[in-house]
């Protein structure tokens, strides 16, 4: 009976393996064009700021850090870590 689940999670654990090795190269990509979009709408925040618009320089501040390294892309990095283990977990059943 364990070699039969062994065999059904095989092809998860490849599965799982892919999918990180995938999220990890367009979470580095990504992180490095969010970190430049993010620099460019607090730039454009600040100037907001200074023209007098309060609300859509408030506005801009929320999508910059929502965009920056901290914010989303933090959140994705997490969810691939998970991911990550997951299929650690099913590499190390199969392999036990």
């Amino acid at each position: 009976m364990r070699l039969v689940l062994k065999l059904l999670a095989a092809p998860f654990a490849l599965a799982l393996t892919i999918a990180a090795a995938l999220f990890a190269f367009v979470l580095s990509v990504s992180g490095m064009i969010f970190g430049l979009v993010s620099g460019l709408a607090f730039l454009i925040a600040v100037v907001l700021l200074f023209t007098g618009q309060t609300a859509g320089g408030i506005a801009f501040m929320a999508v910059a850090l929502l965009i920056s390294p901290a914010g989303l892309p933090a959140l994705a990095g997490w969810l691939a870590g998970k991911v990550t283990g997951a299929g650690g977990a099913l590499r190390s059943f199969i392999f036990s």
